[in-house]
């Protein structure tokens, strides 16, 4: 199911995923060996393709049609574009400003991948297959301005995100024109602003946090602009998902008006699977031409939810949303719901098993039939 901002229609079921799945032992034995220079790489892809169509069989059995392939070719969420990118070359313990240049897509990234994707799916169901991106912003935020682009190279971080904005359109383009109507672009950062201590580290090494978020929402903003008008694309706020582990938490209330109103994308995936994530209380200040994905089922752990409540944090979700202008109904309209992050942002996954990811996908749709089905 794709919701989009210009069609507001009620589908029976409601049940979103944000994209990578643990990976099936055969491949996940395979990389472990090949990383330790034990296995033959020619096999790797072949171990890839089995998984991926297994993992589409699985979406499509569960009615989940915005599919993915689960990340199933990246050891990490964010492979596959800065590693490609011409004037960024990763070579362990050498100065970062030996090896910067002008930023240029020179390969594609991710457009083999949707080929294959394409065959998977009837060709009625192609618009529906969701391609991830890490976010624009994802060097910029590990290095800051300092070590991310000499200034030989650029002048500001404006120069900067311009270059990599335009060659993620280029990407952006060529996947729509082989029929690519949804992009979700994973983004580690937004969260980063609602924790006090990193506000606090930010103002220690005398960086504005209300300059680099509007800067980070504008990086964004680059990447989406003049997207034609029948191309999804959402952006999934995570609050970090390695192993089992998270790295910030916090209400969005410090960033919600802001970043739910001024970024340029049609739906926000946002992560309230613990008390950590605050409360409801924040999606007030989501615009009516958005949708929301909620995300109330941990990946982290096996423990599996309850059906009736995520009904009822779905209904506290929509009554916060409630003002002069949006009824109750019209919020329940502008929501999906999901897990709160994948089940594998590495290639090691989270300490929970194939048959605990079943489970949690069903229950979400078992909760979207009691909450949204006639």
């Amino acid at each position: 199911m794709v919701l989009s901002a210009n069609s507001r229609s009620n589908p029976p079921f409601r049940v979103e995923h944000v994209g990578s799945f643990l990976r099936p032992k055969a491949l996940y034995d395979h990389r472990a060996l090949l990383n330790e220079g034990k296995a033959p790489p020619e096999d790797l892809r072949i171990l890839e393709d089995q998984a991926i169509r297994s993992v589409v069989d699985l979406q499509q059995e569960l009615g989940i049609k915005g599919v993915t392939d689960g990340e199933m070719r990246r050891e990490q969420f964010f492979d596959g574009i800065f590693e490609r990118l011409e004037g960024l070359t990763f070579i362990p313990m050498r100065p970062v400003t030996e090896f910067k240049g002008k930023i240029k897509r020179t390969q594609p990234f991710y457009v083999e991948d949707f080929k294959f994707m394409k065959t998977l799916v009837a060709p009625e169901d192609v618009k529906d297959i969701k391609v991830g991106f890490p976010s624009p912003s994802w060097i910029h935020q590990r290095h800051g301005s300092d070590w991310t682009y000499d200034l030989n190279v650029y002048k500001s971080d404006d120069e900067y995100f311009e270059d990599v904005a335009a060659a993620y359109r280029e990407e952006i383009q060529e996947l729509y024109d082989l029929g690519c109507r949804n992009i979700q672009i994973d983004d580690p950062t937004f969260t980063f602003f609602c924790w006090e201590p990193m506000l606090a580290g930010m103002r220690e090494d005398g960086v504005n946090p209300d300059v680099l978020l509007d800067t980070y929402i504008q990086a964004v903003n680059l990447v989406t602009a003049g997207r034609p008008k029948d191309l999804h694309i959402s952006v999934h706020m995570c609050r970090g998902n390695v192993k089992g582990m998270s790295f910030c938490e916090g209400s969005y209330g410090p960033i919600a008006e802001k970043v739910f109103n001024k970024l340029d994308v049609d739906t926000l995936y946002l992560e309230y699977d613990n008390e950590h994530s605050g409360d409801f209380e924040p999606l007030k200040h989501v615009p009516a031409d958005k949708n929301i994905v909620l995300g109330l089922v941990t990946t982290k752990v096996a423990k599996l939810e309850d059906p009736e409540e995520l009904v009822k944090r779905v209904h506290e979700a929509a009554t916060a949303m409630v003002s002069d202008h949006r009824s109750k109904e019209d919020a329940l309209n502008q929501i999906c719901i999901s897990p709160q992050c994948g089940f594998a942002s590495v290639w090691e996954g989270n300490p929970i098993t194939e048959e605990d990811e079943r489970k949690k996908l069903a229950v979400l749709q078992q909760a979207s039939k009691m909450i949204w089905s006639d």
